[in-house]
């Protein structure tokens, strides 16, 4: 047992390293840059710096002096001295009475607490710019959470007490899990052995109509004897799988669509292989977006299509619109931006990873082609909440020897997909970089000159108002940039439980504000809270640019492009372990 504890405690400190190594040596840089300009800001105000650090001093003498006291009555009937540090409401790592209860554990927790908020006061207190602020507001959250006593062993009470129950059987799971996990190259944070795309996940009805090198188009059954005349055709993120869309059948965006008498088509995006690193953004224009719209329409026998992008599947929606609005073509007679920036002015946490130095190496890197792994922009996500995607797996994996429960989302998040390097930089540079999207004319896009105020068509913008990923004020910003009539609404929740949020469950509420000022605030401040999901709102919505009722078609695809494989295809099941 000793052997396994103390194999186990080395483990966790190389994952600690191997979790801080993960940043590129150019973001390793710019964390040593911004600690020099908060060091040097330190230097320059001095007595400011004193004053806190002696702050703090005392209340670390405190503590001491509390915990001395409370050895020294031990058995005594003497009360417990008042905590000097207790845990933020919700922080879920130090619940177990242990870390109350045994004066060890007990100090080591508020000690912890009091270094980690006077680390963060020291970040807040520096007179620094806005974005050197923020790196370090962001890299210092990653040393706090990582560095708490219970991420590793010989620190957490309720790892020790398992330990002993189980004789430490808990111990050599958790280095079973960890050898598991080592060999996949990631986190495992669900039982993945509970699902399966196509047996009970990704399990609408359909078949996939179309394919080429970069995607799959999938036709999903009807569910109703009529159907709109108008299709509608789902663009989701090229950087995750497009089962977002289409969980288990309970909270299927999908089949929800499908129930309301829509005809809907799915983009299924390769993941791509390393002979496919030069694919361009251009290409996932022409090849992916414009060439779906293209297809549905022609299956349906329509002139026009409805469109819906979901997070970088809107912004490659958006761009592939304007492109056709320059070429004077009308393929789409509405369009739905779920969580989707189109202005990154501010991006958000995952800003702190892209600068100037950061693309221009990748572009270097990625020259001749290349892909960009899954797994790199998997851990850049899931660093934005390390406690909850990463630290709270090594605990329960590693450290107590459990397997996570089996969570469908989670699933999803965990399947991953590799990027082509030329595409990915290309992105990178023109929206969270340069920001050049939404200034009309700076970009060229197969061949024409992108202007997305020139996108004059109804539109329905979601966006979610605790998204970390896109900011739901980054989000509100699209109602700016777009013509046409236009429908804002801002979902409770996060970047993806505010989208999978199903009526059936009668789950969170939404905001709604017809007049949409250019700040976000003032809509918010004018907007009325809604109970249930916004889905049923949505729907009623697109209804309205269905094109009038038809028949539903028996018959999946058409003579032209018949139906070459059932859903959910084969793309989909490519995975970049």
């Amino acid at each position: 047992m000793q052997a396994m504890y103390e194999d186990l405690d080395l483990a966790s400190r190389k994952l600690f390293e191997d979790v801080r190594g993960s940043l590129s040596t150019g973001q390793q840089l710019e964390s040593a840059a911004a600690w020099q300009a908060l060091a040097a800001d330190l230097a320059q105000n001095s007595e400011r710096w004193a004053a806190l650090q002696q702050r703090y001093y005392q209340r670390h003498l405190e503590l001491w002096t509390a915990t001395v006291a409370r050895a020294d009555a031990a058995g005594s009937a003497a009360a417990r001295p008042a905590p000097v540090a207790v845990p933020d409401h919700g922080d879920r790592r130090f619940q177990s009475p242990e870390w109350r209860e045994l004066p060890f554990f007990d100090y080591l927790k508020q000690a912890y607490l009091l270094n980690s908020r006077w680390l963060t006061e020291v970040v807040e207190a520096a007179r620094l710019d806005a974005p050197v602020k923020r790196k370090l507001r962001f890299f210092a959250r990653q040393l706090v959470d990582a560095a708490a006593p219970a991420n590793f062993p010989a620190t957490n009470p309720d790892v020790l007490k398992l330990a002993s129950e189980t004789r430490g059987e808990s111990l050599l799971r958790g280095l079973e899990n960890l050898h598991d996990d080592r060999r996949k190259g990631r986190i495992s944070t669900t039982d993945e052995s509970a699902f399966e795309i196509g047996r009970n996940i990704a399990v609408t009805p359909g078949a996939v109509v179309y394919e080429n090198e970069l995607m799959q188009l999938i036709q999903y059954r009807p569910a109703t004897d009529s159907v709109h005349a108008r299709p509608l055709v789902m663009v989701p993120p090229c950087i995750n799988k497009y089962y977002i869309l289409d969980l288990q059948p309970e909270n299927s965006f999908v089949r929800y669509a499908v129930a309301q008498g829509h005809t809907v088509f799915m983009v299924s995006w390769r993941n791509v292989s390393a002979d496919m690193g030069s694919i361009t953004w251009d290409q996932y224009l022409e090849q992916g977006v414009i060439r779906a719209l293209e297809v549905a329409r022609a299956i349906c026998g329509v002139r026009q299509v409805n469109a819906l992008g979901f997070c970088v599947g809107g912004t490659l929606l958006a761009a592939a619109l304007a492109v056709l609005r320059a070429k004077r073509r009308s393929l789409a007679a509405s369009v739905t931006y779920l969580t989707t920036m189109l202005d990154f002015s501010d991006a958000g946490d995952i800003s702190v990873y892209i600068d100037e130095a950061y693309v221009s190496r990748r572009e270097k890197d990625f020259a001749q082609g290349g892909v960009l792994h899954g797994s790199e922009l998997a851990l850049s996500f899931s660093s934005l909440r390390p406690n909850d995607l990463i630290w709270n797996y090594v605990v329960n994996n590693y450290l107590k020897g459990r397997k996570p429960q089996a969570f469908d989302l989670l699933y999803w998040n965990s399947d991953s997909t590799n990027l082509p390097g030329a595409m990915f930089v290309y992105y990178v540079r023109n929206t969270y970089l340069e920001n050049n999207l939404r200034v009309p004319g700076r970009l060229t896009n197969c061949g024409v000159k992108v202007d997305l105020s020139k996108i004059r068509l109804p539109t329905f913008v979601l966006a979610s108002r605790e998204d970390h990923i896109a900011p739901w004020k980054s989000a509100y910003r699209t109602t700016q940039l777009v013509g046409g009539k236009i429908e804002f609404v801002l979902a409770a929740s996060g970047h993806i439980a505010g989208v999978v949020n199903p009526p059936s469950q009668n789950r969170r509420h939404y905001w709604l504000n017809p007049a949409l000022p250019p700040d976000p605030d003032a809509w918010l401040a004018g907007a009325r809270e809604h109970p249930g999901s916004w889905w049923n709102r949505w729907s009623e919505w697109l209804a309205g640019y269905g094109g009038g009722s038809v028949a539903a078609r028996p018959e999946l695809g058409s003579a032209r492009y018949p139906a070459i494989e059932p859903a959910p295809g084969r793309y989909v099941k490519q995975r970049c372990d």
